[in-house]
């Protein structure tokens, strides 16, 4: 780092080879590839360090819903079901959260930046024009930072609430509420049909919440395969979820004595409830970052290759890593990036030639063909790749494979009267996998080796070879291999 007076605002200006703004897993993973490879780096982040994920998404909305499938998975099982009576401890499972969350203190993650040798500003950072960042610090002030090299946005999204009459005067509960809540609500309506309405919707019934989930469309996840919404839903409404289906709000309000909200809904029924949860949806977090200055539209998503340099800037000095380039809006997916781009400024850098073909060094791919996701409900959703609808959008000729997980040994042991399902979509005129689905009680451990299959592009006939573990879940990929050989062509 070197320092310099700056006379447009009488600050000292101080110049890093990378400004990386926002601390989240996204930025951190960035910041530690470009320091590795030897350039000063500095991260700025309003909030706390760790982002989105560690204190209001991932982390804790799995310690969350955690406990309630360890005890499901107990009661699955005759012998150790007998043992497992009685309700989860409400308190416990909070305490629980917060001591993943840190209890909503940076100081490890703060910790872990100095060790790195990556300096950190806390504030509130926007560009002012090519390679300046000028940051609000907490204490009123300004500090302006410049870079040689590359200036990196990983600011995320934030939810999207819906414009509806008394949304504005009575406060809602977005995914951070969801997440952070000191208190078990008596009753909670979710409005969404995503991934954050049935994770939140089961680990708030799993606290005692009578739960109400209001799903626009015909069904939940409807981005997955048809057969994983469905076996959510039936799960979910055997824990005692009520879900309504093609059914919005159209206006809401509080109660002044009692707290209670009613929610006017477009059937032209009624509903009241303690809390509101709405998860309708993300929208990136760039609405005051200073976009304008660089000929970019504020509040928009950031348009990269797959390198992960913004496309619309001329120079090759603007990156974006993580949700707020809209390529794939997962924690994971933003920490690949962060390694990539990393990588690539480094390379740039340093004067170096950049692998930039499918699955190079420094090539996003599997943003685009090979990205895992797990919904930890009761049944759990896992899936990588492409639905068999996206691969007949993309005119792609395939073979679509089904198999009754409770059908292998492995299952059976797992759980009594285990129930799943597992999808694959086999690429016909390549000889791979393109997708793989699974649904049932901890499949989600199951998906890094779709995951290895579809990114590797493994072909069929070596996967035979993959010899799966005798009595594991694992065994369905043998299942799975065999319908493939035995059935026509487009049937599984």
């Amino acid at each position: 780092m070197t320092t310099a007076a700056d006379s447009s605002t009488n600050a000292s200006t101080d110049t890093y080879d990378v400004i990386v703004i926002g601390a989240g897993p996204t930025g951190e993973n960035l910041a530690d590839r470009t320091r590795q490879a030897g350039l000063t780096t500095v991260v700025v982040e309003a909030e706390l360090v760790g982002g989105e994920c560690s204190y209001w998404a991932c982390i804790p909305s799995k310690a969350l819903l955690r406990p309630q499938a360890a005890l499901d998975a107990a009661r699955a099982v005759a012998g150790s079901r007998e043992a497992a009576g009685g309700r989860l401890d409400a308190a416990a499972v909070l305490a629980r959260r917060d001591w993943w969350t840190g209890n909503w203190k940076d100081d490890g993650a703060v910790s872990w930046l100095d060790s790195a040798g990556i300096d950190l500003v806390r504030g509130r950072g926007r560009l002012d024009g090519p390679r300046r960042v000028v940051v609000e610090t907490p204490d009123g002030g300004e500090r302006v930072l410049t870079a040689r090299h590359a200036v990196a946005v990983c600011t995320g999204t934030r939810a999207q609430l819906p414009d509806l009459p008394g949304i504005a005067d009575d406060h809602v509960w977005t995914s951070r509420d969801a997440t952070s809540s000191p208190e078990v609500p008596g009753r909670l309506v979710v409005v969404g049909g995503g991934v954050v309405c049935v994770e939140m919707a089961t680990a708030w019934r799993s606290l005692g919440s009578e739960v109400t989930v209001l799903v626009r469309g015909s069904g939940l996840l409807p981005r997955w395969e048809p057969f994983v919404g469905e076996l959510v839903a039936d799960g979910m409404r055997a824990a005692g979820m009520d879900i309504r289906t093609g059914v919005s709000v159209t206006e809401l309000r509080r109660a002044s004595e009692s707290g209670a909200i009613t929610l006017v809904l477009s059937d032209g029924s009624e509903l009241v409830t303690d809390e509101v949860l709405f998860a309708t949806g993300r929208v990136p977090h760039t609405d005051h970052l200073g976009l304008e200055t660089v000929g970019l539209t504020p509040g928009s998503w950031l348009d990269v290759d797959d390198t992960c340099l913004v496309k619309d800037v001329e120079g090759g000095w603007l990156y974006c890593a993580g949700d707020t380039n809209h390529r794939a809006l997962l924690t994971h997916q933003g920490k690949y990036q962060g390694r990539i781009a990393g990588a690539a400024i480094a390379a740039r850098a340093k004067g170096e030639p950049l692998d930039t073909a499918p699955w190079g060094r420094h090539s996003a791919t599997a943003d685009n063909v090979a990205v895992p996701q797990v919904v930890f409900t009761e049944p759990e959703a896992a899936a990588v790749g492409i639905t068999a609808e996206q691969a007949a959008r993309e005119g792609r000729r395939v073979k679509i494979v089904d198999y009754e997980i409770g059908n292998v040994s492995g299952a059976g042991l797992y759980a009594d009267d285990y129930k799943g399902k597992a999808r694959a979509v086999v690429d016909l005129d390549r000889g791979h996998l393109v997708g793989v689905t699974f649904v049932g009680p901890s499949v989600g451990e199951m998906l890094h080796s779709a995951t290895i299959a579809v990114a590797g592009e493994v072909p069929l006939e070596r996967l035979w070879h993959a010899v799966p573990a005798f009595p594991t879940m694992s065994e369905v990929w043998l299942r799975l291999l065999e319908t493939y050989r035995d059935a026509p062509d487009g049937e599984g």
